[in-house]
């Protein structure tokens, strides 16, 4: 009996394929973390620096996004992408999401390892990416959502008030993820 029979008995479905397999992947990173240490998020996670000779620089490009450093910062990223992943993979199609989700992870990595020293692991950029996104859907006739601006500001000033921050998070990142997430929204609501 294989899965999507498991699934059709019990009556689910498995209506975010992206989401949930980024979801499920991200899971299983984090038990084989918690099994082997923090090793599997080394692995998996991007470097700080561009190393155009290393293989593991250019699978971290997208890679780091499924490991985390505890469960609690897998939690706390996952919430909100099962929350929003649905919605906008029904918006703008499973395909298009997968390519959003993977460029966000690779311009995110390129723009910190050319400014920054540190690696990365983890999807806070994707979820602020997410967010952004997801407030443009509200977008009708070349108006921009009031929601939009608020959630510009409110995450904006957040990650302002963080950079300065010794906690070990990339503010960053989630910056560029926010700024994907714009471009995104602006460029696929302006196609539209």
């Amino acid at each position: 009996m294989n899965l999507s029979n498991v699934l059709r008995k019990l009556k689910l479905e498995y209506n975010a394929p992206v989401t949930l397999t980024f979801a499920l992947i991200a899971a299983v990173v984090s038990v084989l973390t918690s099994i082997f240490g923090q090793t599997v998020s080394g692995f998996l996670g991007a470097s700080g620096t561009v190393s155009l000779f290393n293989p593991f620089f250019y699978s971290g490009l997208v890679t780091h996004i499924f490991a985390h450093a505890n469960w609690t910062h897998l939690i706390g990223n996952f919430g909100f992408i099962l929350i929003l992943g649905p919605l906008l993979e029904e918006k703008y199609g499973s395909g298009k999401l997968a390519l959003l989700i993977a460029a966000t992870a690779v311009v995110t990595v390129l723009l910190n390892a050319l400014l920054f020293s540190n690696g990365l692991i983890g999807a806070s950029g994707i979820v602020f990416m997410f967010i952004m996104l997801s407030s443009f859907s509200g977008m009708k006739n070349g108006r921009l959502p009031l929601t939009f601006l608020l959630v510009v500001l409110l995450y904006i000033t957040k990650e302002m008030v963080g950079a300065f921050q010794n906690d070990g998070i990339s503010h960053f990142a989630h910056i560029i993820g926010g700024t994907c997430g714009s471009g995104f929204g602006h460029f696929l609501t302006k196609k539209n």
